[in-house]
């Protein structure tokens, strides 16, 4: 950031938070070079102030803090990667963090296990493939999420792979969004079926189009304030439409007004999503006119949908002749000789490409029909497959107590058990979303599920022991609401069986073709919480 500017927050430090003075002081992005030169010495070459910059470099401490151990995320943005980054990847798990790749619920992959001495190196290697893990974390623009079948996609109104391009082009290392009051999360798509979680972002791009001039303009809608952890909003819509090449121009606008008015008294109360409920899409919409001069209202909104980022299985591509192939990745866990085979049959069945899904799996493109076959019959699809069982082929969770400082209960493994439980035990005809997070912080997005399941703790005889509590109705796309909490705090090896029994109720009262989450929508959550007591009370 320029020193000659002077911010509108920076005229009253009273009422900046600890971080947000020494931000005044360094520049986040400052520690790369840091890290570069000092990372040889090990971690005690490091400050705790320098450590608390690490997540502009996309790197946090791995539980427990004081090992010299890091968790690194690499931005994917929209989940497009190709063969050569997928198998730098696998490398990079292999030399360094224990053979394991995480691929999170914003298309991202994660590393753990990794020593302070190899981060230069990581980093060499990220960006000679073209890959970065700089601000995949930290007050600054995240990863860009969007539609994993950009491009290929036949519920697609325009390929949005350049914008996203160019987008990352400009966030990335800019110094002008390298001080920002927190986090702030992108997402961009043009399929009708709301691939990119559009409600959930800072800003979002949906597909629009509007009469201009007597011609229909394919272009986005905008979406503004949508964000997650303890205190989840549902974005806003601005009257605004966006033709394709002012993609950036808006961003930047949106971008610069959360840098500049965005709340930085409170770390928990500094996401763009508390600016935008107290001032309202109007006045918002007028700050960013303001700043990037008359726009558009808004056409007509072309989503109709939404799809929670599910794509297993093989499925024709808007390209004549050409197939993508959904890939289970369970709980988004993959090792690096498995991502180095996915590499291989990306390159030997497709043209080389795969893309991370937001529900953390993974997904081969570009098979022609007449590869289907031999791509279908290669071993690792027996672990990997496109036809999952119900339960496990719609589990999400976050890495949990296993790698993260603010978790409080296991999770990877947990779901996994869950999932596969329900699998043997319940049969169901239609899916339901069951997703699992650690913590209040929201990473496995447990607020948008039909299930889902948040960690706690509670005092036994024995102890305290993990449990959680388990939230009902949650969904995105046409009337979009998080899901609400059911009280009583299950202990975790009860979850299973008690979401069974809250499965038997839905199929023995449900309408024809009726979704739980709409289900629950429909009987109330009063029911489902009666239903809940009842569990506990005969199954004690």
């Amino acid at each position: 950031m320029s020193e000659q500017q002077i911010r509108p927050w920076e005229t009253d430090r009273d009422k900046l938070n600890k971080l947000e003075l020494v931000k005044l002081e360094r520049d986040g992005l400052d520690i790369i070079d840091k890290i570069r030169k000092l990372a040889h010495q090990g971690y005690g070459a490091f400050s705790e102030e320098d450590l608390s910059f690490f997540k502009w470099a996309g790197i946090y401490e791995q539980r427990p803090k004081g090992n010299g151990l890091f968790m690194m995320r690499v931005r994917i943005p929209s989940g497009v990667l190709n063969k050569e980054q997928a198998r730098a990847l696998a490398a990079i798990s292999r030399d360094y963090g224990r053979d394991l790749v995480d691929v999170t619920t914003r298309q991202a992959v994660q590393f753990h296990w990794l020593p302070t001495e190899c981060l230069p190196d990581v980093f060499d290697r990220l960006e000679a493939v073209g890959l970065f893990s700089y601000q995949a974390c930290g007050d600054v623009p995240r990863t860009i999420v969007g539609n994993p079948l950009a491009g290929i996609d036949p519920d697609e109104l325009i390929d949005t792979r350049p914008i996203v391009r160019e987008l990352e082009q400009h966030f990335l290392l800019n110094r002008e969004y390298s001080n920002l009051p927190r986090k702030y999360k992108t997402s961009v798509s043009s399929n009708i079926y709301n691939t990119g979680h559009a409600e959930i972002n800072d800003l979002a791009f949906t597909p629009a189009s509007k009469e201009i001039e007597g011609e229909e303009v394919i272009g986005f809608h905008v979406w503004v304030g949508g964000g997650l952890s303890a205190k989840p909003y549902l974005a806003q819509q601005l009257d605004l439409f966006v033709r394709p090449e002012e993609v950036v121009k808006v961003a930047s606008g949106v971008t610069t007004i959360f840098r500049d008015y965005g709340y930085r008294e409170k770390r928990h109360h500094a996401r763009l999503k508390f600016l935008v409920a107290d001032w309202g899409a109007e006045k918002f919409l007028e700050k960013l006119i303001e700043r990037i001069g008359p726009m558009p209202k808004k056409g007509t909104d072309r989503t109709v949908g939404w799809n929670a980022g599910y794509f297993t299985g093989v499925h024709k591509q808007k390209q004549p002749g050409l197939n993508y192939v959904g890939l289970l990745l369970p709980v988004g866990r993959i090792s690096a000789d498995d991502l180095d085979e996915l590499a291989r049959l990306a390159e030997q069945y497709g043209n080389g490409e795969l893309r991370t899904c937001n529900s953390q799996n993974i997904l081969i493109p570009n098979v022609p029909d007449e590869k289907l076959d031999g791509l279908l019959t290669e071993p690792l699809l027996d672990k990997l497959t496109p036809n999952p069982r119900t339960f496990i082929g719609h589990a999400v969770s976050c890495t949990g107590i296993e790698y993260c400082n603010l978790a409080i209960v296991e999770t990877k493994a947990r779901m996994l058990a869950i999932a596969n439980w329900l699998d043997e035990n319940v049969e169901l005809d239609t899916p339901i979303r069951l997703h699992i997070n650690g913590c209040p912080n929201s990473c496995g997005q447990q607020q948008i599920a039909d299930i889902g399941l948040q960690g706690a703790k509670v005092k036994t005889e024995q102890g305290m022991i993990e449990a959680f509590d388990i939230h009902v109705g949650g969904s995105l796309g046409p009337d979009p609401a998080f899901n609400k909490r059911l009280k009583g705090r299950i202990p975790a090896e009860r979850v299973a069986p008690v979401i069974a029994h809250l499965i038997e109720y839905y199929k023995a009262n449900r309408q024809p073709d009726e979704k739980f989450h709409q289900f629950v929508r429909r009987v109330g959550h009063e029911v489902l919480q009666t239903q809940l007591d009842q569990i506990l009370a005969t199954t004690a």
